[in-house]
């Protein structure tokens, strides 16, 4: 214990010896943190929207005060004219066009049904299928309260109605960010676990320290854990940080589950990303190398972790490398503790994948490392 010691010593003088990394290490994350929440927003708003109204009725009024007042919709043309508002989207001023037809109100109260047409930009995808999906639900909203209003002028006031109350669980007030930051918080924790364990490595075997420790007696096992120790460290401050600074005072996402709960699986999920650094660290010799391999493993870690696309939504050969993606869980883990308050019985199976994944890469590293003595 005395060299594993001397060792440790040795490694956080070198780290904090290094002006350039301890930025990297503490700042830049939180920076992330701060950004890319707000960034990596799905609720997409302020969706231009050209109307053509060839009625002018009661009823068209309505339903254009109610696209507008939705918070989601700009309205950037309104007329009677298809063309004047097709050359809105060509010139890329609209997104969206909606045409009320004639007779619209009287359709709708003779015949009880009346059609409306869409036309959406479908360049941008993502933009088009939410913009879609926005105005069409608002359209049924719309004709959810008309056929109301009929039916209460039809039936005797004690008749009683059926009204349905939606009841958000975990998120309530439907916040972007409490769904992501977790997620992102995950995601910085690894990257910073990968590429500072890869790189520390690579940096002494480029000028050649690591041969002289190679040549002593020490125990590739001390060398090891010397290297894994420190960053294990340095990630639980970083994950700290981010967890009761950056998303509680800035977000004020309080978890709902046991922190100690969190950082128990945290232990084990370092344990096991560290594996995955000191892995990349065997079959690198130059930090270029390194990085290029972290960067690899990080754009997977990151694109089938459940960070922006759902697990669920992807295709089978997709979902079997998110299942043997050790992100996958720890962002499913933080999630359920954060936002449901999910407790130790709920998350033994990741647990227990967690402790499997941390047994294989650290096993696959340690034997891939070749020490001389």
């Amino acid at each position: 214990m005395r060299v594993l010691f001397f060792l440790l010593q040795k490694e956080f003088k070198q780290i904090f010896r290094d002006k350039a990394l301890l930025p990297m290490i503490f700042l830049a994350p939180i920076i992330q943190l701060l950004v890319m929440p707000l960034a990596a927003d799905y609720e997409i708003k302020n969706i231009n929207i050209a109307i053509v109204d060839h009625e002018h009725s009661t009823y068209s009024q309505k339903l254009i005060n109610k696209i507008t007042a939705s918070g989601y919709f700009v309205l950037s043309d309104y007329g009677n004219s298809f063309n004047g508002a097709f050359e809105q989207i060509e010139s890329d001023k609209a997104d969206l066009i909606l045409e009320i037809p004639k007779n619209f109100e009287k359709e709708l109260s003779r015949e009880g049904s009346q059609k409306l047409f869409i036309a959406v930009n479908a360049i941008n995808g993502t933009k088009a299928n939410l913009g879609g999906a926005y105005l069409a639900r608002i359209i049924a909203d719309f004709n959810a309260e008309i056929r109301l209003d009929w039916r209460q002028q039809s039936i005797p006031s004690n008749t009683q109605i059926i009204e349905i109350v939606p009841s958000n669980w975990y998120n309530p007030l439907l916040n972007y960010s409490y769904f992501m930051v977790p997620g992102i918080l995950a995601t910085l924790v690894t990257m910073i676990a990968v590429y500072m364990c890869a790189l520390n490595i690579v940096k002494e075997k480029e000028i050649g320290t690591i041969e002289q420790i190679n040549v002593t007696p020490i125990k590739k096992i001390y060398f090891i854990l010397g290297k894994l120790i420190p960053f294990w460290i340095i990630g639980n401050v970083v994950f700290t940080v981010g967890l009761f600074i950056v998303a509680r005072l800035i977000y004020g996402i309080v978890p709902l589950g046991s922190v100690l709960l969190l950082y128990g699986y945290l232990a084990v999920f370092l344990v096991d990303i560290l594996g995955i650094g000191l892995l990349i660290s065997t079959y690198s010799e130059t930090q270029q190398q390194a990085m290029s391999l972290a960067f690899f493993c990080m754009m997977v870690f990151m694109l089938m972790g459940g960070l922006f696309t759902p697990i669920e939504s992807m295709p089978e050969w997709a979902k079997i490398i998110a299942n043997l993606n050790p992100v996958t869980y720890f962002i499913e883990v933080m999630r359920m503790v954060v936002l449901k308050g999910s407790q130790f019985a709920d998350l033994k199976k990741h647990f227990l994948i967690m402790f499997c994944f941390a047994l294989f890469f650290n096993t696959w590293a340690v034997l891939n490392y070749k020490k001389t003595n």
